[in-house]
């Protein structure tokens, strides 16, 4: 039991001496020399990396400004339908209003044609 328990405890302690990088996976393209060397600094900066920068911001800001135009538009057509909806609205509730009234002068005026038809068979009756 006690050789069983020191074989894996000495197994456990080399493996994880293989796992010491902290790397248990490397990418195809991982380029290792990268790392770890310090940057070079020149006196005279080179011209092609500044026309790379520049074009990369000026491709930044000008995706940025597309994205503040884009939602620019957007906004505007939110109002735009906020206005018609308000719009459409206040015609449904008008209308609302107006069936209803309709509603109530219908059945008004089918409950002034039962109580005429009521009265004639009541005149009728009478005549009898």
């Amino acid at each position: 039991m006690k050789r069983t328990i020191l074989t894996i405890a000495c197994i456990s302690l080399l493996s994880t001496a293989a796992y010491a990088d902290g790397n248990a996976f490397t990418p195809l393209n991982f380029n290792d020399t990268s790392f770890g060397q310090t940057p070079t600094v020149s006196t005279t900066p080179s011209v092609n990396n500044v026309v790379e920068e520049a074009v990369g911001n000026g491709n930044i800001q000008n995706a940025i400004a597309q994205l503040e135009n884009a939602q620019v538009d957007i906004r505007n057509d939110l109002m735009n339908c906020k206005t018609k909806y308000a719009d459409v609205d206040a015609q449904y509730k008008l209308i609302k209003a107006e069936r209803s009234a309709l509603n109530k002068q219908i059945k008004g005026i089918e409950r002034r044609i039962k109580d005429l038809d009521k009265a004639k068979e009541r005149i009728r009756k009478n005549m009898l």
